[in-house]
């Protein structure tokens, strides 16, 4: 089996290897000068050539649609696996394409799998997500003036950035009908995107989700509590600890587990776990809405 990767930056470099560690042979497209085998300065002699299985979109946000369009204009027929998020904008044309997922890789947490067949047959009432990290600390090789996340231009900010969170949310809870939300940019970080948002909602499933994301925790935080008719659960995903009441279970996750469980789903075609494209561009759908109710200080409802 082969596979592309289209992108070389801090993501691109984790697929590479992450795939080379699963025995896949992994073609690169970059235009950067580097000491790799086989690499390709666009996709569509690397698609003609190396006939990949796999495609991994991997550069920046803003670069995704076009390189999308320039795999479909080749007749590409193996999986395209797109990383988080989707686009920019929801305002495309939908691709006819059941081989195209996005790279929410998180489904594949055992934290959060535990926690959806937990709760599959109960009441839910009530959930409240966190998720922050202190940007100039996400990567510490790079200036995190520089990087994606720091221009909206690029993808970058929170909403898109930790976009995990709304994904995995109406993953487990279904989609959401309504939502209000107040964010921007509040602190001193020299960026041009939000450093963060909160965010209530109400899904199919869940009648009340509170989610706060950031840039700003220097702790370092990501965790979730669902308050049911009759348990309480909280999963951290930091510090992997899946706690059911005052029952406390620790359970130990790679950083790179559920990247190679989102590959090996891939490989064996078992694709009912991946986001797929239509779910990925809901997200982002719900990311315009939640800046579209922040610029109108208002509750917006999902039409769809």
């Amino acid at each position: 089996m082969k596979a592309l990767v289209v992108g070389y930056g801090s993501i691109g470099k984790r697929h590479v290897r992450i795939l080379n560690e699963l025995g896949i042979l992994v073609g690169l497209v970059s235009r950067r000068i580097l000491d790799y085998k086989p690499i390709f300065n666009s996709i569509e002699p690397a698609i003609k050539s190396f006939s990949p299985n796999i495609i991994v979109v991997a550069n920046e946000t803003s670069k995704h649609l076009e390189t999308l369009n320039l795999i479909m204009e080749k007749n590409y027929e193996g999986i395209i696996l797109i990383e988080k998020p989707l686009f920019q904008s929801s305002n495309i044309t939908s691709f006819d394409n059941e081989n195209i997922f996005v790279g929410y890789n998180l489904r594949f947490h055992p934290l959060l799998q535990k926690l959806k067949t937990e709760i599959k047959n109960q009441k839910i009432i009530s959930c409240s997500v966190y998720v922050g990290q202190y940007l100039p600390t996400w990567r510490p090789s790079a200036d995190y003036r520089k990087t994606y996340s720091a221009s909206k231009m690029l993808g970058g900010g929170v909403l898109r950035d930790l976009s995990h969170e709304l994904d995995y949310l109406q993953w487990i809870f279904g989609s959401w009908k309504r939502l209000i939300s107040l964010g921007g940019k509040f602190s001193s970080l020299e960026i041009e995107s939000e450093d963060s948002y909160s965010l209530l909602t109400e899904t199919e499933l869940c009648p009340l989700i509170t989610i706060e994301m950031n840039y700003l925790d220097k702790i370092c935080q990501r965790f979730m509590i669902v308050n049911t008719e009759d348990y309480t659960y909280k999963i951290d995903f930091i510090n992997g600890t899946f706690q059911k009441n005052s029952e406390i279970q620790y359970v130990k996750v790679s950083r790179d587990e559920t990247y190679r469980k989102q590959y090996l789903a891939i490989i064996n075609k078992n694709f009912d776990q991946l986001c797929t494209f239509e779910e990925g561009l809901s997200v982002i759908k719900m990311v315009e809405s939640i800046e579209r109710s922040n610029e109108e200080k208002g509750w917006v409802y999902n039409a769809e």
